[in-house]
């Protein structure tokens, strides 16, 4: 889009038909609605060059044209002045709906796409200003700005709107701080990716008492109020805030990801946690609150306990079976963490965050061969920045590091029932204060 609308050059874009909604509809919010596209059949992944050959010598999957004469027109001929310098448009949308009976709300909420699919509380003006009494903030304030891809715009919104998805979510007024908080962080729990990521939010401080959270048996279950409306709440708030989560439209998860329902989201069980709560080590006080959002939530690994003479090439094991590119969170029972230290002498987490550094490697021509390494890291590797730049120059039998330092993380949750343990694929986003948003 910035070839034409920048430099004023023609270009086409080449995608595959399945992604024809998508590409033209964040061409469109973009003020780009006649960008020139065209479109080759999906798969694209393992087929043969012949294979791809016959993709580009045969039709346009949409126009049924054929494809290169799609092409050449698209380069040749002149821009249009909405091709060359784009269009702006209204994208405020109504406070209210229509007045109705509430089976017909709940359905034009769910036609809408306004839900999980799950029945909800409706939005009633007076369920939100009962919501926002759970904050000093005015209801026009904005909180912050999110997108479902680094291809769409960013849209921006309010206390009230938050709280809207409060009240359909049903949370209670005293939890919106946490969810202001980690609506500010504008990491969004319906990130539209075909891996089909969901997220994770981890509660820290004395907001976890105050709400009566479960960090202990079943604290990453539906088994809490607190736990479970608030993620749920920050699934809901993204869809709407964003500027949706359809899928084929603004969600490409190919599976889909049945975490996405409450976004995994808990308290770190810091009183039984032989190590300092996971917000004190991103620079909180302990007697300060927080919550931690992570994305890319779609793999874990999981074992029982440590052995005693084999833990290391157990735990290793357990790590090298994870993608290179969807770090690793250690998410430990207080058996477990505790453990970590009788066996390893680790205690403290950065000591089991160094560890881990140097033990998770694997050769590096099999690092690179990685399909989303190739994707996402070798360019920034090419472009010289470190450490990917010099673990580019590796020979292909060499054992490098998968993580680096900061995408390795430890939180302690469980109630002690027995020492299992899980290691979540997931990327840190940021901490953010509750305390601000009281």
């Amino acid at each position: 889009m910035s070839i034409d609308h920048t430099f004023q050059v023609p270009t086409v874009a080449v995608h595959t038909d399945i992604f024809e909604r998508v590409t033209k509809s964040v061409s469109r919010v973009n003020g780009m609605p006649k960008m020139r596209q065209v479109y080759v059949p999906q798969p694209v992944m393992g087929k043969s060059p012949a294979e791809l050959r016959a993709y580009i010598e045969g039709n346009d999957m949409v126009t049924g044209r054929p494809f290169m004469q799609e092409v050449i027109e698209g380069l040749t001929a002149p821009l249009d002045p909405e091709g060359a310098h784009g269009i702006s448009f209204d994208r405020s949308t109504p406070r209210l709906v229509e007045p109705d009976t509430e089976e017909n709300l709940h359905q034009l909420f769910l036609d809408r796409h306004w839900t999980d699919t799950l029945p909800i509380i409706l939005p009633t003006e007076e369920r939100v200003a009962a919501m926002l009494r759970g904050t000093s903030h005015k209801p026009d304030e904005v909180v912050g700005h999110m997108r479902p891809t680094g291809f769409r715009e960013f849209w921006e919104f309010t206390v009230e709107k938050v709280a809207i998805n409060a009240v359909m979510a049903g949370c209670k007024p005293e939890y919106l701080p946490v969810l202001l908080a980690l609506a500010s962080t504008g990491a969004s729990a319906r990130a539209s990716t075909t891996s089909s990521a969901a997220a994770m939010a981890v509660v820290n401080g004395p907001i976890r008492h105050e709400l009566k959270m479960n960090s202990g048996t079943g604290a990453m279950g539906p088994y809490n109020h607190a736990n479970a409306t608030i993620g749920r709440a920050w699934g809901l708030l993204s869809q709407n805030l964003q500027g949706g989560s359809e899928p084929g439209l603004t969600y490409l998860g190919s599976q889909g990801n049945n975490y996405a329902y409450t976004s995994i989201t808990f308290a770190e069980n810091e009183e039984r946690s032989p190590w300092e709560p996971f917000h004190v080590q991103h620079g909180f006080k302990a007697d300060q609150s927080a919550v931690s959002p992570f994305g890319g939530c779609r793999s874990t690994a999981f074992t029982l306990g440590l052995r005693e003479k084999y833990w290391e090439q157990h735990v290793r094991n357990l790590l090298r079976g994870m993608d290179p590119h969807n770090p690793p969170v250690y998410v430990l029972d207080p058996i477990t963490a505790r453990q970590f230290i009788d066996r390893g002498g680790f205690d403290t987490k950065e000591k089991l965050i160094e560890w881990t550094h140097k033990n998770a490697t694997m050769p590096a021509g099999e690092y690179w061969d990685y399909q989303l390494i190739q994707n996402y890291v070798y360019p920034r590797a090419t472009f010289g920045e470190e450490p990917y730049a010099s673990l580019l120059k590796a020979k292909e039998d060499e054992l490098i590091p998968m993580f680096t330092h900061d995408e390795i993380h430890v939180v302690v949750v469980g109630g002690e029932t027995n020492g299992y343990w899980r290691i979540m694929g997931a990327g840190y986003r940021k901490t953010a204060s509750v305390d601000d948003w009281r």
